[in-house]
């Protein structure tokens, strides 16, 4: 068995979306996210069920968010781990606070790799019918119950996060057996596969970076959606020639902001556009540029240190 670097990152809940993106550019196999303020929002509802093992905080007693990636040793990880520091130290360039932004290694054995990430994630109930489960857990659902199977390791998001469950609580709301729906940066594909199985009949999702498209080509076959998922390596604007009844986003505020100057022309005029993403902080900005761009604001919905906002077009 081979030997991986454990790399952890400890940052703010602002930087976590930036930070896990860095990770994933620079070829990242994957993030697990450690931020106390999740658990604790989480430990405050009966209605969320826990999906890490409580020692995973317990351990630490820290305030700070980490972020753990693991590269295989056979890659060049002090050059991995400099282009990370780099990218970190900018962030401030862009107005997001990285915090104490500190990158540090630890090497763990492959058997121990494994089960570092079997133990952050359970079977996770995110809305009134979809529960996500990693294959490794059993789990019997009930008769209104939609069960979506995704495994960690090489994804990009695996529902349990704030910013996603609350855009599969939309998805919920608003999509129909003859809806048409675009999942933007739609990393793992979860959100792409939670609409195909709410019952819409074609869903294209759409990604910039090649290793997201791919896991999420396997996620859609292996949740046997592919007749109705189309998944698209490119940028919005180049690989998607119609119109949505649903557009669904899940990135950060400052991306969903450029979004809603090109958006439109991507939405049927009753659609809907569910954004989501945005920490609490930048909620007002993101609102002020649906507005500026013809949105009219549906809903803002807060969910521990997130937010995702429902608009559509102002008629």
């Amino acid at each position: 068995m081979g030997n991986w670097i454990e790399i952890t990152i400890r940052t703010t809940t602002e930087a976590v979306e930036a930070i896990t993106n860095i990770l994933y550019e620079n070829g990242a196999a994957g993030a697990m996210i450690e931020d106390p303020k999740d658990f604790n929002f989480q430990k405050k509802n009966e209605y969320d069920w826990d999906y890490v093992e409580e020692e995973v905080f317990n351990k630490s007693g820290e305030d700070c968010v980490k972020i753990k990636t693991y590269v295989s040793e056979e890659k060049n990880v002090i050059e991995f781990v400099e282009n990370i520091k780099h990218r970190i130290s900018t962030l401030k360039d862009f107005g997001i606070d990285p915090g104490e932004g500190s990158v540090s290694m630890d090497t763990v054995n492959e058997a121990d790799w494994a089960n570092n990430w079997k133990k952050y994630y359970k079977p996770t109930k995110v809305g009134e019918k979809i529960v996500i489960k990693p294959s490794w857990e059993d789990y019997k659902a009930n008769k209104d119950e939609i069960v979506i199977e995704l495994d960690p390791g090489m994804a990009f998001g695996t529902g349990t996060h704030e910013t996603t469950s609350m855009c599969i609580c939309q998805l919920e709301k608003y999509v129909s057996p003859d809806s048409k729906v675009f999942d933007i940066g739609c990393g793992s594909g979860i959100l792409a596969i939670a609409a195909a199985k709410l019952g819409a009949k074609d869903v294209t999702a759409v990604d910039l970076d090649e290793v997201a498209v791919e896991v999420a080509k396997e996620n859609v076959k292996e949740s046997n959606v592919e007749e109705n998922v189309t998944v698209l390596h490119g940028n919005l604007t180049d690989v998607i020639h119609d119109k949505a009844d649903v557009v669904v986003a899940n990135i950060i505020a400052d991306i969903i902001k450029i979004l809603a100057k090109d958006v439109q022309q991507f939405m049927k005029d009753d659609a809907i556009f569910i954004s989501s993403g945005i920490i609490l902080a930048k909620i007002d900005e993101v609102v002020e540029s649906l507005e500026e761009n013809g949105f009219e604001i549906v809903e803002v919905i807060r969910k521990g240190e997130w937010s995702a906002i429902v608009s559509k077009i102002r008629k």
